[in-house]
C-alpha cells in the first residue's frame, strides 16, 4: 500500500505528542481526518484524544470499511476516542453531532490487540451512562447557582428598602402613614428602589411558583427531583452514537441502562447480536431501541422455541429497515405429536409476512424437517442471503426451494450440512440452474457428495456465470474427483475461491468407504503420503489454465469468502512458488544471477528464530518498497539450508539504505494433523498449497 504525502507527513506530525499545543491550534479542518487515521494507526492515543475532542465536523465515522491490509484501531485509540467525546460535551470547539462507529469491533485478541464486539459495546454503554451522570452533576451545580443567585437578590431588595425608608423617614404616626407611604413607595420606585409589592411579584413570586411546580410534581412519588432533573437533561442530546452492539447476560444490565436514560449522548444500534438471553430480556430490549436504522437482528444460543420467536417477530415488524435475520442454535425444534406446534407454526408464519424489508434469512440447527414451504412462502419479499445449515431438510424442502420466488434471487447460499443424495440431485440442480446468473457464493460443506454424485452436478456448477467463491469442505471425494472439480473451476472465469475437501487417499487407513462429515474432520492424515503430491496436481492444473486469479485452498477454520481479492494475491505467489518447486530455477541460480541486490534467505530466517516442530520447506519472498520482486529462495525440506552468500557481498551487507523495508512472506509447512503444535509462530494461518498451512509474517525492518 502506497501512502500518500499527506499520509506521511501527518504520521510524522503525530509522532511527537509534546508539540501538540503548537500546531493542534492552527490545524484546518480538511486535515482533522488524515491526522486521526495516522493517530490509529500510529497508536497514539493521546492524539487521538486531543483530535476528537475538538472535532470540527458534525460527523464523524471511525469503524469505515478498512483499506486492504489496513488494521482496525487498537483498544487504546478506541478509549481515549471515547473519553474525548465525553470532554466535548463541554468544549465550545467540537461541532459533533454523529459518531459513527459501526464495523468498529475486531477479533478479541487479533493482531494489534482490537476492541471486540463485547468490549465495545461494554465502553460504548459506559461513555453514556458517564455523560449522562456529568450533565446531570452540572444541571444541579447550575440549579445550585442559580438558588443563590435568587438568595443574593432577595437580601440585596430588602436592604434598599430598609435603606429606603431610612432616608424618607419613620417618625410619622400609622394613622397618618397610608398615603405617604403610597408616597414613598412610589418616590423609592423612582429612584430605582423596588418596593414591597414589586419585591413579592418579583423574586419571592418565583420561588413560591417553582416550590409549588415540585410540590406538584411529588405528588406520586418522592423521586420528583430525578425526574425533574433527567427532564432538564434529556431536553437536548448532542451526540448520537451508532454502532454495532453485542450484548450477553453479563452486559445485559449495562446496555438497558444506558438505552433507558437519556442524556447528552444516544446511542442507536444498526445491527444487534444477542447471546444466551431470554425471550421476556429480547423483547424489552427491543422495546428501548430507536425504530429507525436497526437493520439487521442476530441472535444465538438463546432457547427461543417456536412460541417464543413468534412472539418477537412483531417486535421486529417495527423497524422499517429492519433487512437482516439470523437464528443460530435457538431451539426451534418441531414436533408436530406435541399439542400447540401447529398453531405456533402458523404464528410464526404470520409474523414473518410482516418482515417486508427481509433480505437475509439465516437459520442454523432449528430443525425443521418439511416445513421450509411455511417459513419462505409468507416472506412478501424475494431473499438475496438464504443460510440454512444443519437444518435437516428433506427432498420437500429442496422441491420447494428450486421452485419459489427465492431462487433467482439468491446471490449466498449455505446448505452446507444437509445430507444430499440421489434424491435431492434434481432439485439441486434446479435450484442452481435457477440462481444461475445472481448466485455469488455457494456452500455445501459436507452434504455427503461422492465422486459419482458430484460428477452428475459438475455442469450444473460450471452453468453458475456469477459464482465468485465454492466451498465443498468435507466431503468424500477421491483424488479423481478432486481433479474433476479443479478442472471444472478453472473454466468459471468469475471464481476466484475454491474449498476443496483433502481426498480420501491422504487420511490415515480405515476411514469408512463412505464417511460423514465428523469423521473427515476428526480423522488423521496419513504421515506416510507425499505432502506435496495433492499440491503438485492441482497447482498444475492451475498452471496449464492460466488462471493465476484462482485461490485453491483446504483451510476449513481460515477460510473466509469474503477476502477474495487477499486470495488472488496469494494464489499468484503460490503459483510462482510452485514453480520454483518444479525445478525451473534453483536456488542457487537465482542467488548468483541477481547480482548484489540479493541477500541470504537462510541467514534471514536464522534471526527470526522460529522454533518448530516439524519444518518441511521454508520460502521468502523479499520485496523492495516499491513492491517488485527481488528474490524468490527455497531452502531443503528437512531443516534450513546453510547461511548463503550472494556473489560480490555478504549477509552482513544488507543493510537499510539497500533494504529500506523488508516483506516476508515465510511459509511454514507443517501437517494438519499434527499432535504436536508449532511453537513462536504468527496465529494467522492462511492456506497457500493443499494440505499444508502456511503461516505468515507481517512486514518487518531488517
Amino acid at each position: 500500500m502506497v501512502l500518500s504525502l499527506v499520509s506521511i507527513c501527518a504520521k510524522e506530525v503525530v509522532s511527537d505528542h509534546s508539540s501538540s499545543p503548537c500546531w493542534l491550534r492552527w490545524v484546518p479542518r480538511e486535515l482533522y481526518r488524515p491526522l486521526l487515521e495516522a493517530s490509529f494507526a500510529s497508536c497514539r492515543p493521546l492524539a487521538v484524544g486531543e483530535l476528537v475532542q475538538r472535532w470540527p465536523e458534525r460527523t464523524l465515522r471511525v469503524g469505515r470499511r478498512r483499506k486492504q491490509g489496513q488494521s482496525g484501531p487498537n483498544r487504546l485509540c478506541i478509549q481515549a476516542l471515547l473519553l474525548a467525546v465525553v470532554r466535548g460535551l463541554s468544549d465550545k470547539r467540537c461541532a459533533l453531532h454523529l459518531l459513527d462507529l459501526c464495523g468498529l469491533q475486531g477479533d478479541e485478541g487479533g493482531m494489534g490487540d482490537p476492541m471486540g464486539g463485547w468490549s465495545l459495546t461494554v465502553a460504548l454503554c459506559t461513555m453514556v451512562v458517564q455523560a449522562r451522570a456529568g450533565a446531570q452533576r452540572t444541571q444541579r451545580e447550575r440549579k445550585r447557582f442559580s438558588a443563590l443567585e435568587r438568595e443574593t437578590d432577595v437580601k440585596r431588595e430588602r436592604g434598599q428598602r430598609k435603606r429606603g425608608k431610612e432616608t424618607n423617614g419613620d417618625d410619622e404616626t400609622n394613622t397618618n402613614n397610608k398615603e405617604l407611604g403610597g408616597n414613598d413607595r412610589e418616590r423609592m420606585g423612582s429612584h430605582g428602589i423596588l418596593g414591597e409589592e414589586q419585591l413579592i411579584k418579583g423574586v419571592r413570586r418565583r420561588m413560591e411558583i417553582e416550590r409549588k411546580r415540585e410540590i406538584a410534581m411529588t405528588g406520586l412519588g418522592g423521586s420528583s427531583r430525578n425526574e425533574t432533573e433527567e427532564k432538564d437533561v434529556n431536553s437536548d442530546v448532542l451526540v448520537h452514537v451508532r454502532a454495532d452492539l453485542f450484548v450477553n447476560a453479563r452486559s445485559w444490565e449495562r446496555v438497558r441502562g444506558a438505552l433507558s436514560s437519556m442524556g447528552p449522548l444516544k446511542l442507536q444500534c444498526r445491527y444487534l447480536r444477542v447471546e444466551e438471553i431470554s425471550v421476556s430480556n429480547i423483547r424489552t430490549l427491543l422495546g428501548m431501541l430507536p425504530r429507525q436504522g436497526l437493520l439487521g437482528i442476530d441472535v444465538r444460543y438463546s432457547s427461543l422455541g417456536l412460541a417464543g420467536l413468534a412472539e418477537l417477530l412483531p417486535l421486529l415488524a417495527t423497524f422499517p429497515a429492519l433487512n437482516s435475520l439470523r437464528l443460530h442454535y435457538c431451539n426451534l425444534d418441531f414436533r408436530g405429536d406435541q399439542p400447540g406446534q401447529e398453531e405456533a407454526l402458523r404464528d410464526l408464519s404470520q409474523g414473518l409476512t410482516q418482515l417486508r424489508e427481509l433480505r437475509r434469512l439465516s437459520l442454523t440447527a432449528l430443525r425443521l424437517p418439511g416445513q421450509l414451504r411455511v417459513l419462505l412462502s409468507s416472506l412478501p419479499q424475494p431473499l438475496e442471503i438464504l443460510e440454512l445449515p444443519y437444518l435437516s431438510l428433506s427432498p420437500a424442502d429442496l422441491a420447494y426451494l428450486s421452485c419459489s420466488h427465492h431462487a433467482s434471487t439468491l446471490q449466498q447460499l449455505d446448505l452446507s450440512e444437509n445430507h444430499l443424495d440421489e434424491n435431492t440431485l434434481t432439485s439441486i440442480r434446479r435450484l442452481l440452474s435457477q440462481a444461475s446468473s445472481s448466485l455469488q457464493h455457494l456452500t455445501l460443506s459436507g452434504c455427503g457428495f461422492t465422486d459419482s454424485l458430484l460428477g452428475l452436478l459438475l455442469p450444473t456448477l460450471g452453468g453458475c456465470r456469477a459464482l465468485k467463491s465454492l466451498a465443498l469442505a468435507l466431503n468424500p471425494l477421491s483424488i479423481a474427483g478432486l481433479m474433476d472439480l479443479v478442472r471444472m473451476a478453472v473454466r468459471m472465469p468469475s471464481l476466484r475461491q475454491l474449498l476443496y475437501p483433502n481426498p480420501l487417499e491422504d487420511y490415515q487407513p480405515g476411514l469408512p468407504d463412505l464417511p460423514t462429515s465428523a469423521q473427515l474432520l476428526d480423522w488423521p492424515l496419513d504421515e506416510i503420503t507425499d505432502i506435496n503430491i495433492t499440491s503438485s496436481q492441482l497447482n498444475r492444473v492451475l498452471i496449464e489454465s492460466g488462471r493465476t486469479d484462482l485461490f485453491l485452498t483446504c483451510d476449513l477454520l481460515n477460510y473466509d469468502k469474503d477476502l477474495i481479492h487477499n486470495s488472488s494475491q496469494e494464489s499468484a505467489l503460490s503459483w510462482r512458488l510452485f514453480q520454483m518447486s518444479r525445478g525451473s530455477c534453483s536456488s542457487e541460480s537465482q542467488l548468483s544471477s541477481s547480482g548484489n541486490n540479493h541477500c541470504s534467505a537462510s541467514s534471514a530466517a536464522r534471526s527470526m528464530s522460529m522454533s518448530m516442530s516439524k519444518v518441511t520447506e521454508l520460502t521468502y519472498c523479499w520485496k523492495k518498497t516499491d513492491g517488485e520482486d527481488i528474490l524468490d529462495a527455497k531452502s531443503g525440506t528437512s531443516g534450513l539450508s546453510p547461511p548463503a552468500t550472494v556473489e560480490g557481498t555478504t549477509s552482513t551487507d544488507v543493510t537499510d539504505d539497500k533494504w529500506p523495508e523488508l516483506a516476508i512472506t515465510a511459509s511454514v509447512w507443517t501437517r494438519s494433523h499434527s499432535t504436536t503444535e508449532p511453537t513462536d509462530v504468527p496465529a494467522n494461518t492462511n492456506m497457500a498449497f493443499p494440505g499444508l498451512k502456511q503461516q505468515h509474517c507481517t512486514c518487518i525492518k531488517h
